[in-house]
């Protein structure tokens, strides 16, 4: 077996173990954390060019043809492989939406999309083309494993797919991955025989490590042990997050999901940023944490602050597109806070406070660890934490307009997982337009009339910062 970099052929690469993780939880549907993009269409696109251009895609971009091999004996990490029987007519799928062909109704069939595990003896995608939408449109529902990549190296990955005119020359098509059967008997085999091999390297890493804390603390003990304390500390504060008391209304979990959507202009949200010294982030995260405090109000049970975790991206230009590099900072959202402005400022101070942690990257640090655990303890050590009611999360797209075989991508919206959460948003912002699509658990968000009217009043608030700033700079 040789390991490959992501867009390269061969045989197998193995794989990380904070994607193993997730891949590990697409079996409970607690901490399934498969997502889906969703994107409108001007028209339906060519169906043979589409074959066509998911073809190439799926030789240039491998990690779309590569399955999990998981070893029968834990002797080895499980691999990524260049899946010798994969079939595109099982992942590229075609239907035609029920009449009247509603945005509504491809949101309810990408849900039972959403909701289907993923066969993991395959390449962890489908995607799904919805035809006969209203207006001669249509829809692609991309249903994609998080052990696959997190949302930015989703946009990497799919940058293959898109074309920048509606009829560009055709691309050349790459040749085909090398692929290897590999089966996990055959992993656990090859496991067993590199053990001593594996155990010498852990062994002179162990060795290298402790001599290199010996040598810092022979050069700078003070320094050193100040170092271990913090991270010591920040690891605590990682693990058990001083944030806000769970919502008593988002208390409830069940197995239901519903999304509804909000599309707002990139440039709106640019001024109230601008005009409150913060981020597009920041009038994102303060536009929900205000829609969070009128749904609060408005059904009678109001708080002060809830937990929301974000994440947050940690990759760098050298780091593939494949695989997940992101942490978690969780905030004490304040949503009883009724100036847009000082919501703002309040959530930037903390995620400034939560990016600057020394143990932010601990879920990497700890997930070998995890990784390994037989399944019902790995269970129960997901059952003790205490996830936050919201997750949210921003997702920049593409600056300009894109196309797929013919077709014009207006629209684009996530629809993220809920691992325990109550609701999870995601922003996309494509073309100068953002998406919001905020997905819920029904039992925690019992009123969805309500939540939509509440998403539009908190951005409207937000957006009406800027309505007097002026032009944005770009």
């Amino acid at each position: 077996m040789s390991d490959t970099a992501n867009g390269s052929t061969g045989p197998s690469r193995e794989m990380d173990a904070v994607d193993y993780l997730l891949h590990r939880g697409e079996s409970n549907p607690r901490t399934r954390s498969s997502f889906l993009g969703l994107e409108i269409l001007d028209c339906s696109p060519d169906w043979d060019r589409l074959l066509e251009t998911y073809e190439r895609a799926s030789r240039a971009i491998v990690r779309m043809r590569e399955r999990v091999v998981v070893p029968a004996l834990p002797t080895a990490a499980p691999r990524w492989v260049v899946d010798p029987d994969f079939d595109l007519s099982y992942h590229l799928r075609r239907v035609r939406a029920p009449q009247p062909g509603t945005f509504r109704q491809v949101l309810d069939l990408a849900e039972q999309i959403l909701q289907s595990p993923l066969d993991p003896t395959r390449p962890l995608w489908t995607t799904t083309l919805v035809e006969d939408l209203e207006g001669g449109r249509a829809a692609l529902l991309s249903h994609t494993s998080h052990a696959v990549t997190d949302g930015m190296g989703g946009v990497a990955l799919m940058k293959e797919l898109y074309d920048l005119e509606r009829d560009p020359p055709r691309r050349p098509m790459p040749p085909l991955p090398v692929p290897a059967d590999l089966s996990p008997n055959d992993l656990s085999r090859a496991g067993l025989s590199r053990l001593p091999w594996s155990a010498l390297t852990v062994a002179r890493s162990l060795v290298g490590g402790a001599a290199g804390v010996a040598g810092r603390l022979a050069r700078n003990p003070a320094t050193a042990v100040s170092d271990t304390v913090d991270f010591a500390r920040s690891v605590g504060r990682m693990l058990t997050p001083r944030s806000a008391e769970p919502s008593p209304l988002l208390r409830r979990r069940g197995v239901s999901r519903r999304t509804v959507t909000l599309d707002v202009q990139l440039d709106d949200l640019r001024r109230a940023a601008k005009s409150a010294g913060g981020s597009v982030n920041d009038a994102y995260l303060a536009a929900l944490s205000g829609a969070l405090r009128r749904y609060h109000e408005e059904l009678g049970v109001p708080v002060e602050a809830l937990p929301m975790a974000i994440p947050v991206s940690l990759r760098t230009e050298d780091d593939p597109a494949g695989g997940n590099r992101f942490a978690g900072v969780t905030l004490a959202a304040p949503i009883s806070e009724t100036d847009p402005a000082e919501r703002m400022r309040l959530i930037r101070e903390q995620i400034v406070a939560g990016r600057q942690e020394p143990a932010i990257d601990l879920m990497g640090t700890i997930a070998p660890a995890l990784s390994r655990l037989p399944g019902p303890i790995l269970d129960a050590v997901s059952g003790m934490i205490t996830p936050p009611d919201v997750q949210a999360s921003n997702v920049p797209g593409y600056h300009v307009d894109t196309f797929i075989a013919g077709a014009r991508v207006e629209r684009q919206y996530g629809l993220g997982p809920l691992p325990g959460v109550a609701m999870m948003v995601v922003l996309v912002s494509r073309a100068g337009v953002c998406t919001v699509a905020a997905r819920y658990d029904t039992a925690s968000i019992t009123d969805s009339e309500l939540l939509a009217r509440s998403l539009r009043a908190g951005f409207d608030e937000v957006i009406s910062l800027g309505a007097e700033a002026g032009p944005v700079s770009r």
